[in-house]
């Protein structure tokens, strides 16, 4: 039996209160953190590869099902407002479409031929990188993906909460994540999607700082949508340049982020 479909190491749930609930889960989601630190030298491997190839205009594409899905999808979104590049950097693709992310749509995680396909929609070549995202590792719909990307010269890696899955098999770095039985026996989208998401934030965050994308520690690329994350900027100008704030915002908005209104005011 694959370990995410193990009984759970807790049972007669219904009969806890709140607190011994919240006691449990919380016991089992330490696990989690220790778990994927045994994983970083499969993590180091990938975004070692990863980042030569985005250099030469490469990108990377996540695919999942179901909770593993809308972390990718998670994930991709969340690097244009953090690091400013496009959207068409990080790609998140999930079975069934953008509809489910709301919603479950059936049969689609069985389909072995639909990722590959959606790939293909996007012209994807050698310099790419796909990332299968499931907890068992035997989603239908992401191994067929990483089995022709593979078949075509292209980098596959893949996350996964079972060893030695068919998944990892179609893939050139397996980070398997072994976080053990769920507290709900089966729901994945507890300790293996907090696994999932823990790991695609250091995937992403590292090859983004690899890239150049960050200053020190700040988030100098950041899109200034609103005005909490223009005041960031300010502040970040003014720590960097020593101006006062009303220098600083005239001169962040002037450029449109914090690495270029750095390098124009220094390059005067």
């Amino acid at each position: 039996m694959l370990i995410t479909e193990q009984s759970s190491l807790y049972n007669d749930l219904e009969r806890k209160s709140v607190r011994e609930i919240l006691e449990d889960i919380n016991r089992e989601d330490q696990k989690v953190a220790l778990a994927v630190q045994q994983t970083i030298p499969q993590i180091e491997k990938l975004v070692n590869q990863i980042v030569p190839r985005m250099k030469q205009g490469g990108r990377i594409f996540y695919l999942g099902a179901g909770t593993s899905g809308r972390l990718g999808v998670l994930d991709a979104s969340e690097i244009p407002p953090t690091f400013g590049m496009p959207p068409s950097w990080v790609i998140g693709l999930i079975a069934g479409g953008d509809s489910a992310l709301r919603n479950p749509v059936e049969g689609a995680e069985d389909d072995t031929v639909q990722g590959w396909k959606e790939l293909t929609d996007h012209h994807i070549n050698d310099k790419d990188t796909v990332i299968g995202i499931a907890a068992s590792g035997t989603t239908p719909y992401v191994i067929g993906a990483l089995r022709e990307a593979r078949r075509n010269g292209i980098l596959t890696g893949c996350i996964t909460s079972n060893p030695d899955s068919p998944m990892a098999a179609e893939s050139d770095v397996a980070i398997e994540m072994i976080v053990g039985p769920e507290y709900v026996t089966g729901s994945s989208r507890m300790k293996s999607g907090t696994g999932q998401k823990m790991i695609l934030n250091m995937i992403s965050t590292s090859v983004m700082i690899q890239l150049g994308r960050v200053m020190g520690n700040k988030m100098v690329n950041m899109q200034l949508s609103n005005h909490k994350l223009v005041e960031r900027g300010t502040r970040m100008i003014m720590e960097e340049l020593g101006l006062n704030h009303e220098e600083a915002q005239k001169l962040l908005l002037l450029h449109g982020s914090v690495k270029k209104a750095i390098e124009a005011y220094r390059i005067r």
